[in-house]
């Protein structure tokens, strides 16, 4: 570790929501790379959970200014932002999911170093409810009071009040009061907030995705000797075990090098060489 490019240097981490104590011991373990907080960082002009203001742009475009806006705050070279994205779970509609997006921006070597991981259980749950006694089953699931809850009314637009990091049931049965209030359809809408800093089950899966990405900056690239060497994406067409039709599952994970662009192609890390006949188009159309 000694000899890393990163050693005994400090890095920026963009964030109002608290990140550091996720990412910093692990950059500090791993790398040897100090993390730096501005204080008074806004980073929710570039977008919040509840809604109101819109991320434009792609995750990594949002992480690239993120980052930018922490160097801004200071002397520094290196840049590092996180970045979330939660929704229903691409194959089970019913269930959340997330995928949490994190990089280290070098504007001396011009790097963009990124990971990326997604969580299939999140604590993510949200409810339109009529009345205080509906709030039951979203507390249950939700795990309030230890992941903080959102409230704000339905269909009252964008200049309504939403009530956040609700952590009592006092402070949640008074935000819900006022929302269904301000509703003209006297409906409020209560939501986990996914704030890192207000859901510890984020703050676990951002931790998980810093080790992640200081694995990767471990990693250099056997051609040009770049650190952040890593995958980059995957081919898809896993045959069938029984026909050995093509499906839509992974077949290969791809790999390669940000800095001299250097790919490689190679079977999917947990061993699978094939699926079953039920995840196949031809034996089960």
């Amino acid at each position: 570790m000694a000899a890393h490019l990163y050693h005994g240097r400090r890095a920026v981490l963009a964030t109002a929501h608290g990140k550091a104590a996720a990412i910093a011991p692990v950059m500090k373990a791993r790398l040897g790379l100090e993390i730096e907080v501005p204080a008074g960082l806004d980073t929710d002009n570039l977008g919040t959970f509840s809604g109101e203001v819109a991320r434009f742009g792609t995750m990594e475009e949002t992480l690239e200014r993120k980052a930018q806006l922490g160097l801004e705050a200071v002397d520094l070279t290196l840049g590092i932002a996180s970045e979330g994205s939660y929704g229903p779970h691409p194959h089970l509609p019913f269930l959340g999911a997330g995928l949490e997006r994190m990089m280290l921006l070098d504007t001396v070597l011009g790097y963009r170093i990124q990971e990326s991981l997604f969580e299939d259980s999140p604590v993510f749950e949200s409810a339109e409810i009529a009345n205080l006694a509906e709030l039951k089953p979203f507390i249950e699931r939700s795990r309030f009071p230890s992941h903080a809850a959102i409230a704000s009314p339905v269909g009252a637009g964008s200049a309504a009040i939403t009530f956040k990091g609700l952590r009592s049931v006092d402070e949640l049965h008074h935000a819900v009061r006022v929302s269904l209030e301000a509703s003209p359809d006297r409906r409020a809408l209560v939501q986990t907030d996914m704030r890192a800093h207000m859901n510890p089950t984020r703050m676990q899966t951002i931790a998980k995705l810093a080790e992640r990405l200081a694995d990767r900056l471990l990693t250099l690239c056997s051609v040009c000797d770049a650190p952040g060497y890593g995958r980059t994406g995957v081919s898809i067409g896993l045959p069938c075990s029984d026909c050995g039709w093509p499906t839509e599952l992974v077949r290969e994970e791809i790999f390669g090098c940000h800095a001299c662009g250097a790919t490689a192609t190679r079977p999917r890390s947990d061993g699978l060489r094939a699926t079953g006949p039920r995840n196949c188009p031809n034996c089960n159309p």
